[in-house]
Parts: structure tokens; C-alpha cells; sequence
């Protein structure tokens, strides 16, 4: 598989860990799983175990051959924090983003308790990377919202929030100490609906508490009909890059683009 991404909100994808186990209704038409077992079974596929849990140290030291800087999204076919990946592992993705920090790297978990308790302990330094963006998935009020407070309790230099697919309307949003918020609906055949008001709401929220808002899509049966235009325009904003150079935030706020 090419290491090139065709998401919207990051440039390469690493997967040193392939195949999980699903948690929660953000993952009953989990993508990844469906691509994964097409190839079930296929002799010498990167998916020939289909979308069992997986680690594969071959591909570690892969972002140290990627001289060009690039936003990477971590495991996007897996969740590095899921109980089978050992800690000793989660360690060793640490320390290549550690030994690459040209690149910024974007971990995403539904595993928040997991998260917290490994970045708060043993691996308390991979928080303190500067190039180390922490994040969330967030699809409702029962299972997605709490794990926003575990996130605020875990040290990172910028923690965000994956809002994708947004299935209900999630109230009186708290965003204090979120850096970033991604928001999406839900892709393919059996889509869930998502509502332009609901979308709406997170935006204005973002916009009150100046942080970042990118909004990935609308999603549905056919999302390249439907597009990622929002009251007019698209929101492709991030949070500030950090480079080798600032060593750290640069005291500025968020770039935002719109195309």
C-alpha cells in the first residue's frame, strides 16, 4: 500500500499496527474493516489476516526514510492504544517519532482510559514531543464525549478531536484545552445521517473558543456528490506546525486556509 493519503486532513498514513477490535457505534461501518477483509486469505497481502490485530515492526522505521516533511496520521488502520498492542510496542513507535521530528505525527484513539494512563506514566515523554499531536474520535454523547476529558488529562503538545461520523447532535460541546477539531460525516452505502445543524453548532463553538475547525465531509452513499462545502466555503484549518527550528509552539495562533 502506498504510504501517500488521500485524507483530507493529513499527507501520509503509518501502520505498524494493522487490524483491531470495535468499541463503540463510531465503528459499526468501520472503513479500515472493510477494506482489510477483502483480502482475507490473500497469500502475501498486507491484509491477508484480514482485520485481525497485528503488529508489524517491519514498517517502524518507515517515517525515517520520508526526507520530506509530512503530516502522518498513525495507524489509520488500527488503534496503537487497543489492549493488544503491548506498551513496550506503543514505546517503540514512540521513539521513531521521536528520532523523525521533521514530520508531525497525528495518533488517534478510541482507547482513551488507555491513552491517558500510559501518557500521564511509563511513556509520559512521548507527550512532551512538540511534534506529537494526541487526538480522539468522537461520534456521540454516550461513547465519544467522555473521551474528551481523559484526552484534556493526558500531556501532549496538541490534543484534537476526530468528530467523525458525527451521529447525533452532541449539546453543550466542552473544548477547553483541545487544540484542534476535525468533523465528518459517515461514508458508503449504509451511511448514517449526518445534519447541517449539528455541524453547525461545533463550528460556531470552535469559532468562540478560536480553535481550529476542518470539516472533512458530508459523507453519504456518494460523497464526492456531496462534497465538504459548509454555509459556503471549506474549512481546511490547522494548528500551528511545529519545526525543528522553534523547537516548540510559536506562540501564534492557528493557520487557517480555504480553498
Amino acid at each position: 500500500m502506498s504510504d501517500r493519503s488521500s485524507i483530507e486532513w493529513t499527507d501520509a498514513t503509518w501502520n505498524p499496527v494493522r487490524g483491531c477490535v470495535k468499541v463503540s457505534p463510531g465503528c459499526k461501518h468501520c472503513y479500515a474493516e472493510t477494506f482489510a477483509e477483502r483480502f482475507r486469505g490473500v497469500p502475501g497481502h498486507p491484509f491477508e489476516q484480514g482485520f485481525d490485530l497485528r503488529l508489524v515492526p517491519e514498517k517502524l522505521e518507515d517515517p525515517l526514510r520520508w526526507r520530506t516533511p509530512r503530516r502522518i496520521f498513525v495507524n489509520s488502520m488500527s488503534d496503537l492504544f487497543q489492549d493488544g498492542v503491548p506498551g513496550e510496542y506503543i514505546a517503540a513507535v514512540g521513539r521513531v517519532m521521536e528520532r523523525a521530528p521533521w514530520h508531525t505525527y497525528q495518533v488517534l484513539t478510541k482507547r482513551e482510559l488507555r491513552l491517558a494512563s500510559l501518557l500521564r506514566g511509563e511513556l509520559r515523554w512521548i507527550g512532551a514531543l512538540p511534534h506529537v499531536w494526541l487526538g480522539v474520535s468522537v461520534e456521540d454523547r454516550r461513547h465519544g464525549v467522555p473521551r474528551i476529558e481523559a484526552l484534556r488529562s493526558t500531556p501532549a503538545a496538541v490534543r484534537f478531536l476526530s468528530i467523525e461520523p458525527l451521529l447525533e447532535d452532541l449539546g453543550e460541546l466542552d473544548l477547553t484545552a483541545i487544540d484542534w477539531v476535525i468533523v465528518g460525516g459517515e461514508s458508503g452505502p449504509r451511511a448514517r445521517p449526518m445534519r447541517e445543524e449539528w455541524v453547525l453548532s461545533i463550528r460556531d463553538r470552535c469559532r468562540r473558543a478560536r480553535i481550529p475547525f476542518f470539516f472533512k465531509q458530508w459523507g453519504g452513499i456518494r460523497k464526492r456528490e456531496t462534497g465538504r462545502n459548509l454555509g459556503g466555503r471549506t474549512y481546511d484549518e490547522f494548528p500551528a506546525l511545529v519545526t525543528a527550528s522553534n523547537g516548540g509552539r510559536d506562540g501564534s495562533r492557528p493557520a487557517s486556509a480555504s480553498r
